[in-house]
């Protein structure tokens, strides 16, 4: 019974952090039942095989439900890149071709704009299946939904391409100072995502976000994004958007349930 309970929460575990890992890994029991696999490293080696090779016939399938992977393969002049191969790993990187449209022509807007810019992805959706949660994200389950990184600079006041704060570009957030608006200050909200991981925030490097080039990408996703490629909302904390003096109504606050957004900005299509 404890090694059924210990598959049951592997699959679980790997179906919610990866959508197909947890079939993978069901596969991967019954090959090793049927070959008398018994030694783990050829275990782990054939689940990393496998997965390997479902990850593949995702990427090529998953056109057919509506849904194309960014890539994580970024040549040297791309505008656009994924922060980590780890969220191609994760098959995490997949949104609905008119998003992924929008992704790259922000990054084309923003490299013409300031030569030589790169536009970082974070979170994306999952391959396949309307409604199928993206943990932690409360939204990011239709292929509709995309995460940008801020565009950074360092202590001094200089351009750092291509960078971010923290090494997946989540959890390094930007401290309201004093005075700014705080819509959860004194709400106590018991079913929350809203994690300030305060003990985290020592660990990043003094980046600040950039303010020309992210108030443009903004500014841009509010018009063209709109007009073009159905652009319907942008999550952004109010304390950044007022420092940014941004006014349009695209731009909203997400709600004290879902995660801050003072480390990277939420869009959504239509």
């Amino acid at each position: 019974m404890l090694c059924f309970i210990l598959h049951a929460l592997i699959v679980v575990i790997l179906t919610l952090l990866t959508q197909i890992g947890g079939v993978v890994y069901l596969i991967t029991l019954a090959v090793v039942r049927a070959l008398r696999i018994r030694r783990f490293p050829a275990k782990l080696a054939l689940f990393l095989l496998l997965y390997a090779g479902a990850t593949v016939v995702a990427n090529l399938t998953a056109p057919t439900f509506g849904r194309v992977p960014l890539s994580c393969v970024a040549d040297a002049g791309d505008p656009l890149v994924i922060r980590s191969p780890i969220y191609c790993a994760l098959n995490r990187n997949y949104v609905t071709p008119e998003l992924s449209d929008l992704a790259r022509a922000l990054a084309t807007h923003m490299d013409k704009q300031f030569p030589g810019t790169v536009t970082v992805a974070l979170d994306a959706n999952f391959p396949f299946v309307n409604g199928f949660p993206l943990l932690p994200h409360l939204s990011h389950a239709d292929g509709k939904k995309l995460d940008f990184a801020y565009y950074y600079k360092d202590a001094d006041g200089a351009f750092l391409n291509g960078a971010t704060r923290s090494p997946i570009g989540y959890f390094a957030f930007e401290e309201p100072a004093a005075g700014d608006e705080l819509p959860c200050a004194g709400r106590h909200v018991w079913l929350t995502t809203r994690w300030d991981f305060d003990a985290l925030q020592p660990l990043f490097p003094a980046y600040r976000i950039e303010e020309q080039r992210t108030a443009a990408a903004v500014a841009w996703l509010t018009t063209e994004g709109a007009a073009r490629f159905g652009l319907q909302k942008i999550f952004i904390e109010p304390h950044i958007k007022n420092a940014l003096g941004i006014t349009d109504a695209h731009v909203r606050f997400q709600g004290c349930r879902a995660a801050r957004h003072d480390d990277h900005i939420h869009i959504q299509v239509e």
